[in-house]
């Protein structure tokens, strides 16, 4: 971030390491994304297992999870790894999330000795791609109806549904896949090349174009009883793995933002009309000051709630204060800075208008802002609104 965002000084609020990871990731994407990314966002493309193992060179996939070759970082330096992701793309902090919060961390926090051992290290290294398979076509906000089942036959296991809107499904190459058993919800680590497995990309996004979405049907696909997670019993077990992810979108979503008025402000400064800089005018900087106070305020939230991660004191309604609170205002800067840059908002060559496009699906994704609204309402009143 440029000095003259950092309106209250946060920067010495960092250690040294804390720094070190971020530059190291801000120089990564300086070098490998922000060159071709407006091209995979038109092109609806994206190199992803090319950036995974790039990724997985640097410790990212999975950086804050302990062993199997995970590099064990604070959840303060996770965050601030993905805020510079998605600085350079939305759909490269999604793949580095769904890899590390959602597939990995729920093998490395449900899964047997045995299922750590296989996944977990390649997943690290990027050789490997997980996804997360929990969301259904008719079934988003509300998983606790998922339609997918699985049922014993003798010693396997057949699941039988179909997950929609899957993050890097249709290069994985092992879905953690969440369905309904006459024992309640249960997680199954299912290597996509199993038989009854397809994955079909889904085309013609507006929205995290630069990032591989696709969807799962599961037909008659037969598991050995052993795929099953041992340690994921009931609903809990997929939400808390949402948990995770939702914390890295807190911080992510400011990295777009950040993007959005760093372009913007130099913009003001030197695109001239009426014979002066627009930052000049009272409306402008009446502007840019929202935004900044905006940003740094989510700054504040993001650090404070990756303290209290690491201090082992993070509750889940904590993390949807973050995430409604920081995708809303990200979006927010976005679109205003659109309104700055004029014509050239909507151009590809800024990144303005990208990063608003993406944030649309931040702000659905890992739980709409409706559904944080009530979590927050929940907290608050000790009554839940959700039925």
């Amino acid at each position: 971030m440029t000095a003259a965002l950092d309106l209250l000084d946060l920067d010495p609020s960092l250690t040294d390491e804390e720094r070190q990871i971020r530059d190291v990731v801000r120089h990564l994407v300086d070098d490998l994304v922000r060159p071709h990314v407006a091209d995979w966002y038109e092109e609806g493309r994206v190199p992803a297992r090319e950036l995974a193992r790039e990724f997985g060179k640097l410790g990212l996939l999975g950086m804050h999870l302990t062993g199997y070759g995970c590099a064990g970082a604070s959840a303060v330096a996770y965050g601030l790894a993905c805020q510079e992701l998605e600085a350079g793309d939305s759909g490269l902090r999604s793949l580095v999330s769904v890899q590390g919060s959602l597939a990995m961390y729920a093998i490395w926090r449900y899964g047997s000795e045995e299922q750590k051992q296989r996944w977990l290290p390649s997943m690290a290294t990027g050789e490997a791609i997980g996804c997360f398979g929990l969301t259904e076509p008719d079934h988003g906000s509300d998983p606790a109806s998922m339609a997918t089942r699985a049922r014993r036959d003798g010693n396997d296991w057949l699941l039988n549904g179909g997950k929609m809107w899957i993050t890097n499904a249709p290069i994985a190459d092992v879905a953690v896949i969440w369905a309904r058993t006459d024992s309640g919800v249960r997680g199954f680590a299912v290597p996509m090349d199993t038989p009854g497995v397809t994955a079909r990309e889904i085309h013609r996004k507006m929205s995290l174009r630069a990032s591989v979405t696709g969807e799962i049907v599961l037909d008659d696909v037969r598991l050995p009883a052993d795929a099953q997670l041992p340690e994921a019993a009931g609903l809990k077990a997929p939400l808390s793995c949402l948990t995770e992810a939702r914390y890295g979108i807190v911080w992510g979503s400011l990295g777009a933002a950040r993007d959005c008025l760093e372009t913007t402000l130099a913009y003001a400064t030197t695109r001239t009309q009426f014979g002066r800089p627009i930052a000049g005018f009272q409306l402008t900087q009446a502007k840019l000051a929202d935004m900044a106070v905006e940003l740094v305020k989510g700054q504040l939230l993001a650090l404070h709630l990756g303290r209290l991660a690491d201090a082992g004191r993070l509750r889940p309604d904590q993390v949807s204060v973050g995430k409604l609170n920081n995708v809303r205002e990200a979006l927010a800067i976005a679109r205003q800075c659109r309104t700055i840059l004029g014509a050239n908002g909507v151009s590809g060559e800024y990144p303005v208008m990208r990063h608003a496009n993406n944030l649309e699906s931040v702000l659905t994704y890992e739980g709409t802002s409706e559904i944080h609204q009530l979590v927050v309402g929940q907290r608050l009143t000790g009554l839940s609104a959700f039925a």
